[in-house]
C-alpha cells in the first residue's frame, strides 16, 4: 500500500517527533475527516507499506533520524518556492530548504524525491518575470539533486479567497509563458518539468502532464514495479495520481500559508496544535467516547521485479 502523510499536513516540519514515535510503536490511529468517529488504525510496517509519501516545505526536522526510516522505501515532494512572509510566515527562506533537499536526494537518490514549485500565483510583488528569475537561481542551486520539478497553479477554493484577499487565477498566456520559459530553464539544469490537475495546455511546451505523483514516479522512486489493484487506490480528477492513504489532519499545519487549501483558519490551527501529543496514537487529541475503529486493509502491491529506469 501507500502511505502518504502530506496531503492535510506537514509532518516532517511540525510533528516529526510523534511520526518517530509512531514509526517506534508501529501503528498510528487516523480519524476520518468528514466522520470523525471512524478511526482507522494503519501498521508502519514495511512488509505491507510499500513506499512512505512525504509533502513537507521544511524537511530538516526529519533528518537528524531519518534512519529510523531505513525499513521503509520513501518518496519526498519538498516544496520550495521563493515567496515571502507576506504569503509564507512561517516557512523557511528557500535557499536552506534546498540545503535539506539536496541533502535527502543525495541519501534516497533522485529518483525518490521531487521539487514542487507551487502554487504559482500572479500579483504586483509576484510577476511573471519574478517567477522566471526565481525558478532560475533556484534551477541552478538544484541541478543535480533535482530529476524533476512539479509546477501548478493557484486553485481558488472559498478558504483561499478568504484567506488571500484580492487574489486572482493565472491567465492562460501567464500559464504558457510560464510553462514554456520553465521547461526551457529546466533543461539548462537538467530538471524536467511536470504538471499536476493543469489539463494539456501546456504538453505542447515539453510538460509532462500526467501528475505528480503517478504510478510511474513510485516505481521509479522505489525500484519495484507496483501491481495496483483496480479498487482501493483513488485517482485524483485531472490526473494519474495515486492518492494512497493519508494519516496527516487537516487545519493542522502551522506554515499559515495565505493561499492553504488544508487549513480554514489561524485559530482553528492552533486550537488543534494545541491538542497535539507526540506520545499518542492520534496526530491530535486521543481516544473519544463513541470512536468505531477498524483495522485499515493493508496489501503490498510490490511485485517484487524491479523496475526499469
Amino acid at each position: 500500500m501507500i502511505l502518504n502523510t502530506g496531503n492535510r499536513t506537514d509532518i516532517p516540519a511540525f510533528y516529526s517527533e510523534w511520526f518517530y514515535n509512531r514509526i517506534r510503536e508501529g501503528y498510528v490511529m487516523t480519524r476520518n475527516p468528514y466522520y470523525p468517529e471512524q478511526v482507522l488504525r494503519y501498521r508502519l510496517d514495511p512488509e505491507v507499506v510499500d513506499i512512505l509519501c512525504f509533502c513537507t516545505k521544511n524537511p530538516e526536522p526529519m533528518l537528524g533520524r531519518l534512519g529510523e526510516l531505513d525499513r521503509f522505501r520513501q518518496f519526498w515532494f519538498v516544496t520550495i518556492t521563493p515567496y515571502g512572509r507576506d504569503v509564507e510566515p512561517y516557512v523557511p527562506e528557500w535557499r536552506s530548504v534546498t540545503e535539506s533537499f539536496c541533502f535527502l536526494s543525495e541519501r534516497l537518490g533522485r529518483e525518490a524525491v521531487s521539487w514542487r514549485y507551487d502554487p504559482i500565483f500572479i500579483s504586483e510583488r509576484y510577476p511573471v518575470t519574478f517567477h522566471l528569475e526565481s525558478f532560475e537561481k533556484m534551477a541552478e542551486r538544484m541541478e543535480g539533486a533535482a530529476d524533476h520539478c512539479v509546477i501548478s497553479f493557484i486553485d481558488l477554493y472559498e478558504k483561499t479567497k478568504r484567506n488571500f484577499p484580492g487574489i486572482r487565477e493565472v491567465r492562460k498566456g501567464e500559464r504558457e509563458q510560464i510553462g514554456q520559459e520553465f521547461v526551457r530553464i529546466g533543461k539548462k539544469y537538467g530538471i524536467g518539468i511536470r504538471s499536476c490537475c493543469e489539463g494539456t495546455e501546456l504538453a505542447s511546451y515539453g510538460v509532462d502532464v500526467s501528475g505528480c505523483m503517478t504510478k510511474d514516479v513510485l516505481e521509479r522512486a522505489i525500484g519495484c514495479v507496483l501491481e495496483i489493484p483496480g479498487k482501493g487506490y483513488q485517482k485524483r480528477e485531472g490526473c494519474d495520481c495515486l492518492l494512497g492513504s493519508d494519516i496527516g489532519m487537516y487545519n493542522t499545519c502551522g506554515h499559515g500559508c495565505l493561499y492553504c487549501y488544508a487549513n480554514y483558519d489561524r485559530g482553528t490551527v492552533e486550537h488543534n496544535r494545541r491538542r497535539h501529543d507526540p506520545e499518542s496514537p492520534f496526530l491530535t487529541g486521543g481516544f473519544c467516547q463513541g470512536d468505531i475503529i477498524r483495522e485499515a486493509r493493508q496489501i503490498s502491491c510490490c511485485s517484487g521485479q524491479r523496475k526499469l529506469m
